[in-house]
This record gives structure tokens, sequence and C-alpha cells, in this order.
């Protein structure tokens, strides 16, 4: 049986099972979800989740062993872990916010850099120490731009899990096809206990995943994006890959980010009802409906994703920068649906 599917399948069922007792334990400890102006849920809703869906993915690395590297795996084990119990204890309300973003989050980049993971694409143009160095700064950046990213996207039920699950499936598909052993694996164990965890999370949500799931998440999908090695076929635009299988949190943040900076509001400490699936949902799809269809694009996302590896340079550069101008259009026209504005305080 290939490593990947029995990652698969023990994240799965990890998850799956654990959600429960977890939820059970998030209850005892009083780790519940109030009901706000900020939020869409209108009862308490326990957190925690996030810890069935870090054991699913544990015990799958641990059940398949999928590569000697033990090093660069147990740097990925380690960022991780702290970004899951730093993003708990900021659930527990124990923990400045401002921890997140501005200490664990690049401690846990540059873990991974100390490891061997890093980006591997300014070096390709700037040789020699300079072009690692500023490799280096790309990968603090995007390790912190990612995994924030999946940490603000967890506001309604079954998205931040949904995006996940799409968005590893493409990069198991991937890494699959390159003989990628560990990131098949651990993007398929990452596949696993996203859709484990779905069964209990979509609307109506029995339970969150809380930060400290949504950072372990997004810091698994940003180390991915970095592991990602692929056989250049004719696109010369490869390093775009993994920027489109995590289009949906790239295009939320992005939106988020421009609106709440017009409106005089810091992007990242300024939580309201204003992101991508709250526009969506304002103009007719329902809760439901915006997750859905947000998990559709994932799908359109990914999908570019694999068809760009077989397109010629510069056509490659054409395609991407028609993808990035439709983004824009696509935030353009988001920004004139109704949404909740936050104030300024």
């Amino acid at each position: 049986m290939p490593l990947e599917l029995i990652a698969f399948c023990v994240a799965l069922v990890a998850s799956l099972s654990l959600t429960v007792p977890v939820r059970q334990l998030a209850l005892h400890l009083g780790m519940v979800d109030q009901p706000g102006p900020r939020k869409v849920h209108l009862t308490p809703i326990p957190l925690l989740g996030g810890l069935a869906i870090y054991l699913g993915v544990v015990l799958a690395l641990l059940a398949t062993r999928p590569d000697p590297a033990w090093r660069q795996i147990a740097g990925i084990l380690v960022g991780a872990t702290m970004l899951a119990l730093v993003g708990f204890l900021d659930d527990g309300k124990l923990l400045h916010h401002q921890v997140k973003l501005f200490g664990a989050m690049p401690i846990a980049a540059l873990i991974l850099i100390f490891v061997g993971i890093r980006a591997e694409v300014l070096s390709e143009f700037i040789p020699g120490r300079a072009g690692i160095f500023l490799d280096g700064c790309l990968t603090v950046v995007w390790v912190v731009g990612i995994t924030a990213a999946f940490s603000i996207l967890d506001h309604m039920d079954g998205l931040c899990a949904g995006i996940a699950a799409v968005a590893a499936a493409f990069f198991v598909i991937l890494a699959w096809s390159s003989g990628q052993v560990l990131v098949s694996t651990l993007a398929a164990a990452t596949f696993g206990a996203a859709l484990g965890f779905l069964r209990w999370n979509f609307k109506p949500a029995k339970i969150f995943m809380g930060d400290g799931g949504a950072m372990f998440l997004g810091f698994l999908m940003a180390t991915l994006a970095l592991k990602l090695r692929l056989p250049r076929i004719t696109s010369s635009a490869d390093w775009m890959i993994p920027i489109f299988v995590l289009g949906v949190p790239i295009l939320d943040t992005t939106l988020v980010s421009i609106s709440r900076s017009r409106r005089g509001l810091l992007p990242f400490t300024s939580p309201g009802k204003d992101h991508t699936a709250h526009r969506l949902s304002n103009v007719g799809l329902g809760q439901k409906g915006a997750v859905l269809a947000l998990y559709g694009l994932g799908c359109v996302f990914g999908v570019l994703a694999l068809v760009i590896r077989y397109v010629p340079g510069p056509q490659d550069y054409v395609l991407a920068g028609g993808v990035i101008l439709s983004g824009f259009a696509a935030i353009y026209m988001l920004e004139k649906c109704p949404y909740e504005r936050q104030q300024k305080h």
C-alpha cells in the first residue's frame, strides 16, 4: 500500500474519531468561542479542535516514517508544534495575539531554514551568499504570510479546514507525480486530518479548530510549498505553482489587507466580517454557499497549478499574469459587495 494512502487513512480516522473526545475536553476546560458582533455563530462553540488535526498528522507520520531525512521532519514538527501550542494559549486568552505574528511565526520560519528548508527562487538569479540570504528573508515572509492567512481564514464553519484539504490534495498530486515521498506523504496526512475534522466543523459546526489548528495547518501549507520541487517540463514559472495551490487564502488575505488599509485599519489586528466568505454570503449565497464557492475556487486554482507546468515560456508568465489581473479584478468587485465595517479604535 502506498505511503500516501496509509498516511491519509491514519490521519482521517484519527482526526475523525479524536475530535469527539477533544470537544469534551474543550467543554471541560471552558475553552469555548462565545458569540459576538464579529462572529457568525449564535451559540457558544467549543474550541481546541486543532488538537485532533495535530494528532492526526503526527500519528500518520509516525505510522509511515516517509523519509530518512528525519532532521527535516523533526524541524517541521517542532515548528508546527510550537505554533499549535501558541495558538492554543491564545485560544485560552493566555497570550497576547501579537506574540503569534511577531514572535512565533518568524521563529517557526527560522527553524525551517535551520534544517535546510527554504525558498530557492532569488538565488537562481543572484549568485552567492546574497541570493541565499534573500531567499532566507523570502522564506520568513512566506511562512509568516501563509500561516497568518490561514489564521484569519478560520472565520466561517468549514472554511479553513476545507480550503486546507483542497490545497493539500493538490500538493499530494504534484509531489507524487515528481516522486517526492516526504512531501506527498505529509500532504496526504494533512489532507486526511483536515477532512476528518471537517465532518464535525462543516455548518452547523460542532467544534472549531481554534487558532492552534489554523496556524498548524497554515504552517504545514507553507512548508509543503517550500519543500515542493517539480521537474521542469516546459514551464519556467514553476515557482508560481504553490502560489496557485494556495490561491484562496492569498486572495482573501490580499482583499482584507487592501480593504482594511484603505479604511485606516491594521489588517491583521482588526478582525471583522469583511472577508471574502462574508461578502459572498451577503450577496445571496449564504454561509454554506459561500464556503462551497471558495472550495470550488480552490479547485480551480489547483487545476491551474497542474496546467501551468505544461505551458511553455513565456506563455506561462502570460497565464500567471492573467490570473493575477483576474484576482485584482475579483478584489475590486468584492470590495463593492456589502460587508460589516469595523470601527477605528
